[in-house]
Parts: C-alpha cells; structure tokens; sequence
C-alpha cells in the first residue's frame, strides 16, 4: 500500500465537481465488503426462516457501517496513519501483537467466504464439484497480480465494473417478483417477536459480521491516503466532506444490495413456505420453478461469482495493510495473497470434504458470525483514537459522536458476549 500513498493528484485549481470526482473511488471498494458471498448465506437463511423481519438488523447494521467507516476515513486522512499503523504506534508490543493476531483471523475468514462463494459460483454455472470449484479460486491469485502493478485507480475501475454487475443482477431479479411493498418497508421497523428465537439473534449477529467487516476499517484508513490531498487544516477538511460522500453513497448502494438479497429469499422461500431455506445452492436450484424463468438463477450465479471476484482485490489490499500497520513488514501483493489463500483453502477443503457440497450455507454463515466476534477489537481501538485529541487535532470525535460510537461498540460486544454464552450452552 505505501506504493499507492499519495499518487492519485487532486488539482488545486480545479471546480469542487473535479476535485470530487477524484475522491470517488474508495468508498465502493469498502462497499465490497459489505455485499460478499457471507452476506449472501446470512440474508437468505434469514430471509427464507423470518421473511422481512430482519430487514431492521440491515437498516441497522448499514447505518452503523457508516459511522464507523467514517470514523475510519477520518483517521486516514486527518493522522496520516491507517488503524493497523496507529495501533502499532499507541499500543504496547504484546497487545500490538494480539490485535495483529485477531485482525489475520478477520482476514482469513473474508478470505474463506470468498473462496466458497466463488467455488459454488463456479460449480452453479458450470457444473463442476464444489471441490473443484474450491481449487479454481486459486487462480484468481493471478488475477491480483496481473492488476497489481497498473495503479490504484485501474483497480478501482475493475470493482466498479463488478459492483455494477451485482446490482444489475438484483435489479432484474426483483423485477421479476411480485412484490407486496408494504409488507417489505414494515420489515425494516424493529419487531420485538423475534426477541425470544435463539436462532434470530444468531442470524442477526451473522449479518451485522457480515456488514460491519473488521477487515474493511483497517481498509478504509489506508486507500483513503492514496488521495494527494496536502497538510493544511482546509484541504484535510475538503478531503474528509468528499470522501464522507463517496462512503454514504457506496455503502447505500451495499444496503440496497443486502436488502434485495434478503427480499428475494423472504419473497421467493418463506412466502411460498420454504423457511428452510438456509445454502445458496438451495436457494439457487429453487428459484427457476418459483419464480418461472430460467434468467433467475442465472443471474444470482454470476452476481454471486462477480461478488466473490471483487472481495479477492479488496481482501488482498487489507491483508497488505494490517502487515505494514502492525508488523512493519512489507510484502510484495502476490506473496500476501499466496498466503491468505492457502490459510483459506485449507479450511474450505476440509469443510466441504467433510460437510459435502451441501454445507456452504453453514460455513459460510460461521464465517460471518467469526467476524462478527472480532469486530470489537476493531471497533475499540478505531473510536479510541479517532476521539484523542493528541492524535487527531480539530478532527477528534464531539461529544454526539463519540456518545454514537461508543454506544455502537457496547451494543456489537453485548451482542457477541450472548452469542459465546449461547453457544457455549
């Protein structure tokens, strides 16, 4: 990442249109993380089991993403340090290393969804096994590096390219459901009838993991610097009101994204009666005959592969941030994605050699729920500093703010705590 730092120019003299348009570009690769494969497991077992209802865990979970990732943005732009680099700089040397620890988990288990939702992308429009599946993701290895070294701006193009591809593809598939509107906009209202189903708040803490992505914080600090953006407190300003724009929209079109995704399974699974409907493939194999027309799961397929294929550029970015923030260790792209991706193909193979081709959706749905248990130790570390004075000058977090923040990192710990005692039960 230290290449990238700076080498995107922002012309000084130019319209505010000109230097706005330079500042597009890192909100929608965080956006990718927010429309993976893991989200697409958790929105349609929860989809299909409670229809609606969790459209509200959506609305909340996006909102909070937005806070966070602009607390995030902020601290790229107004310290000059991404949170792996500024954690290595406040924190002692051993909770240096434990945060370095936690922050790789967060990475692998991305990493794992990637290459189960790519490998069941692959087995969905080609027929292959899933196994496969699994082994051809290797390949997008090299599909990294043949990007690597074209510029920041190049890759930037690429997600825009695959973003689109996804949201096109849900365009057309709710275009295709007769949907009952009033019934999707009550979902989004919090629903108290949810609050005794254990297996409600398990889905539930699955989608705000799927998310609110640690991964993606460390992320954001960082590709917000490649922006050559000056020192004075005025260009600072204009940088953190461009790229706060460039967030809203992107993790809007992310929202919009998740949303359709659960709509379709709440639609199409739990309005004709099938709450069981918790995998991919499932949901896949019954949309032609419920929704009658084979474009359907055509296009969940390649939405799904474009998905898996865009979280591989921004996976491998994060993976070369939180190596340089914490550890001081710089690696070239193609090693760090080697090693992510054998730490990841590993697990997938023995999941799905053991579960069989059927157990995407749980292992998936564990991946998000793994996430959801580091998040914390992201967010602390994120609201901490964005709020000291010393580290961030005029830029430090209000009062309101930080009383938001806070109150959201209390709200995902009370969370995970009554997931660890449920499944420790």
């Amino acid at each position: 990442m230290s290449d990238f730092k700076g080498s995107i120019s922002i012309p000084k003299d130019g319209t505010p249109w000109a230097k706005f348009f330079r500042f597009l570009g890192p909100g929608l690769l965080v956006s990718v993380g927010y429309m993976d494969p893991g989200n697409w497991a958790t929105d349609i077992e929860a989809g299909s089991r409670f229809g609606y209802l969790l459209l509200s865990i959506v609305l909340f979970s996006s909102l909070g993403a937005i806070a966070l990732q602009y607390l995030s943005l902020k601290l790229g732009i107004a310290s000059g340090m991404d949170l792996a680099l500024a954690s290595r700089m406040q924190f002692g040397k051993k909770t240096n290393l434990f945060q370095w620890f936690l922050a790789e988990i967060a990475i692998i288990a991305t990493d794992i969804a990637e290459v189960l939702g790519s490998a069941l992308a692959f087995k969905l429009l080609f027929g292959c096994s899933l196994l496969t599946g699994v082994a051809i993701t290797c390949l997008d290895t090299f599909i990294v590096l043949a990007f690597a070294g074209k510029g920041f701006r190049k890759i930037e193009a690429i997600i825009l390219g695959l973003v689109a591809t996804i949201g096109i593809c849900y365009l057309v598939e709710l275009l295709l459901l007769d949907l009952h509107m009033p019934s999707v906009l009550a979902g989004y209202i919090p629903s108290l009838s949810l609050a005794h189903d254990p297996h409600s708040w398990y889905l539930a803490i699955g989608i705000v993991g799927a998310t609110i992505m640690p991964h993606n914080l460390y992320l954001h600090s960082a590709i917000v610097q490649t922006r050559k953006i000056g020192v004075s407190e005025v260009e600072k300003r204009q940088a953190i009101r461009f790229s706060t724009i460039d967030t809203v929209v992107s993790l809007s079109l992310a929202f919009l994204v998740n949303s359709a995704i659960l709509i379709l399974a709440a639609s199409a699974f739990h309005g004709t009666g099938r709450n069981e409907v918790a995998d991919i493939q499932d949901a896949h194999r019954l949309l032609e005959p419920i929704m009658g027309s084979w474009l359907a799961p055509l296009l969940f397929a390649i939405a799904l592969l474009a998905s898996g294929q865009s979280s591989t550029f921004t996976g491998t970015i994060a993976g070369q941030v939180i190596l340089e923030g914490y550890l001081n260790l710089q690696l070239p792209s193609w090693k760090i994605r080697l090693i992510t991706r054998s730490l990841a193909l590993i697990p997938a193979f023995i999941g799905v050699a053991w579960l069989g081709d059927d157990s995407t959706g749980k292992l998936l749905v564990i991946t998000q729920v793994i996430l959801g248990l580091q998040l914390p130790f992201a967010v602390y570390p994120l609201v901490k500093f964005t709020s000291d004075k010393k580290l961030m000058g005029s830029f430090a977090n209000r009062r309101p703010l930080k009383l938001l923040t806070w109150g959201l990192f209390a709200v995902i710990s009370t969370a995970n705590i009554w997931l660890i005692v449920q499944i420790f039960n």
